[in-house]
C-alpha cells in the first residue's frame, strides 16, 4: 500500500519527536554507536543544521533527515554533509529514506549547494547519484562508505570534515 508522505521543515515543536525517530531508527543499528540523536542536538545548537526536514504520515512523524556544512582542504565551498537519516523501523522499506533523500538534495541544490557528502551503506545510496570519491576522503572512514554526490560537476579533492558536531557523544 502507498503510503501518502507529506515532507516538510523542522518546527521548533518537533525536536522532542525527532530525537524519537532518530534513537528508534539506530536502536538495533550495529554499526551505529547511538550518537545520532546527540548529533543533530548539537547540528541545531551550533545553527549547523543547515537542512532539516521531517517526514509525516498521517499527522505522525516517521522520519527525519538532517544536512550541514563540510569543510574540504581544497577551499571548495557551499558542499553539505548527510546525516542522519531516520526513519521508524515500522515505517523502513517504504519509500520515506527515499522521498526524505530525494527533497532534501533538491533543496539543496535550490540553496546553491555544490556537493553532498555522507558515511553510509554501499547498497543504498548509489540508486541517488552518489559515488566513491577519487580524490576526496574522509580521515578514518574506509572509501567504500564514503560518497559524494556534485551537483555542478565539480569534484573536490583533498580531505572533507565534517562539522564538530559529529563529535556529539551521550551525555
Amino acid at each position: 500500500m502507498k503510503l501518502d508522505v507529506l515532507i516538510r521543515d523542522e518546527k521548533p515543536d518537533d525536536v522532542q519527536a525527532i530525537t524519537d525517530v532518530t534513537v528508534a531508527a539506530f536502536r538495533t543499528l550495529e554499526v551505529s554507536d547511538h550518537t545520532e540523536q546527540f548529533v543533530i542536538e548539537a547540528l541545531r545548537a551550533a545553527g549547523a543544521l543547515t537542512l532539516s526536514l521531517v517526514a509525516e504520515v498521517e499527522g505522525r512523524m516517521v522520519g527525519h533527515i538532517a544536512f550541514s556544512p563540510v569543510t574540504v582542504t581544497d577551499g571548495t565551498t557551499n558542499w553539505f554533509g548527510l546525516g542522519p537519516v531516520s526513519v521508524l523501523p515500522e515505517y523502513q522499506r517504504r519509500g520515506i529514506g527515499k522521498a526524505l533523500m530525494r527533497e532534501g538534495l533538491s533543496r539543496l541544490k535550490e540553496m546553491g549547494g555544490r556537493g553532498c557528502c555522507l558515511v553510509g551503506h554501499p547498497e543504498y545510496y548509489w540508486q541517488f547519484g552518489f559515488d566513491n570519491p577519487a580524490g576526496l576522503v574522509h580521515e578514518g572512514v574506509p572509501p567504500e562508505v564514503f560518497f559524494t554526490l556534485s551537483f555542478d560537476g565539480y569534484a573536490p579533492e583533498g580531505l572533507v570534515t565534517f562539522h564538530e558536531a559529529f563529535k556529539a557523544g551521550g551525555r
